[in-house]
């Protein structure tokens, strides 16, 4: 062997051991032709995803079940009064608790009222629609994500609405009141930061053709195991912050004081969805640089695992036995936040990543 084929096995045994050091901490589980949105995964193992709205899916909602993609629910188990609130028009956020799988539709397609869909699984059939109206929802919303409270019943969303006026919304699952919070405070808006992957900007194009580069609030959210402690922040933000849930579901609460009592928790990347584990450990994605990283309890920030394939890691969720799941949709380069330019296709991926500790189903 001479020496530049010795040089080249070198390199490509080196390439190897990377590849492979890397996927120990993530295996691919489906690939699919669809763009998904958020992934929740039941205390049974089914496995919900919403279909991401930029890429005009034919279902909203899909059950991965036998290596496909069925809608979800089963609309044809509903009455009349239920298959209409069923009519799901652009859902994100999807959560699961107690048997219920949980859909936040934005109605941003058809320019439809926002509302909050829980679909009991156990009993096949509609648990409970709450509709999120103006001024609870202001024009350019787009409510996002969500955590669940079964403490509390109560749910806590995500708008990032236009930047400036970007919120949290506080919903009473007992009463289905709804209350918008933290409207404009520092953790929920966006900072002058930009998004650049694989050394392309995200990009967005105006009404006027005028390409600009957006600025996205308040998105990631998710709560502690021991429903103590609500983290969240801007996506288009390098902090982390945190409220206590007691403090974010308490009416009694003015503005300010609600104000007072958010947190500065950590550093952050520019990231979309998140979870959280048993030992406090916060997953997310690392837009920029293809990666999945975890905020440990000592506040700092490292990488599990960098590859190509981790091409815009949206969305996290626990499942049965310590197992978390993500799901990539290479967003950045769909026609909405590239320029008007569809350069996105499939594969797109369901992930199981290595935890470093078990979480709770659903989350």
């Amino acid at each position: 062997m001479n020496i530049i084929s010795k040089s080249t096995a070198i390199l490509l045994l080196l390439a190897s051991a990377a590849v492979t050091a890397d996927k120990s901490n993530y295996d691919i589980v489906a690939s699919f032709d669809s763009g998904p949105g958020n992934v929740t995964v039941m205390d049974n193992g089914r496995i919900m995803m919403s279909l991401h709205p930029f890429y005009l899916p034919q279902f909203t909602v899909v059950e991965y079940k036998n290596n496909a993609l069925l809608p979800f629910p089963n609309k044809e188990m509903a009455d009349a009064d239920s298959q209409a609130a069923l009519k799901l028009d652009s859902v994100l956020g999807i959560r699961s608790a107690n048997g219920i799988v949980w859909m936040l539709d934005n109605g941003m397609r058809s320019g439809v009222t926002p509302k909050l869909v829980g679909w009991d699984t156990k009993n096949n059939q509609l648990h409970q629609v709450i509709y999120l109206p103006p001024p609870i929802t202001p024009k350019d919303e787009f409510v996002n994500d969500f955590a669940i409270d079964s403490q509390r019943n109560q749910i806590f969303i995500s708008d990032p609405a236009g930047g400036a006026n970007a919120a949290l919304i506080v919903v009473n699952l007992d009463t289905g009141a709804a209350r918008r919070v933290l409207q404009g405070h520092a953790s929920v808006v966006p900072e002058a930061v930009d998004l650049v992957i694989d050394k392309v900007p995200v990009q967005v194009k105006d009404e006027s053709g005028k390409l600009l580069r957006p600025h996205i609030g308040v998105n990631p959210i998710t709560e502690d195991l021991n429903n103590e402690w609500v983290y969240f922040g801007p996506m288009h933000g390098h902090s982390l912050y945190r409220i206590k849930a007691n403090d974010l579901a308490n009416e009694q609460l003015d503005a300010k004081a609600l104000a007072d009592k958010v947190q500065r928790y950590s550093d952050k990347p520019i990231s979309d969805g998140l979870t959280i584990d048993e030992d406090n450990n916060i997953y997310l994605g690392e837009l920029a640089e293809n990666a999945i990283g975890v905020i440990s309890a000592d506040r700092q920030y490292r990488r599990l695992a960098q590859c190509p394939r981790l091409s815009w890691v949206d969305s996290f969720s626990f499942g049965p036995a310590g197992q978390l799941y993500a799901v990539v949709n290479r967003l950045h380069q769909s026609a909405m936040l590239n320029g008007g330019v569809s350069a996105s296709k499939p594969p797109f991926y369901l992930l199981k990543v290595k935890a470093l500790a078990a979480g709770l189903p659903g989350r």
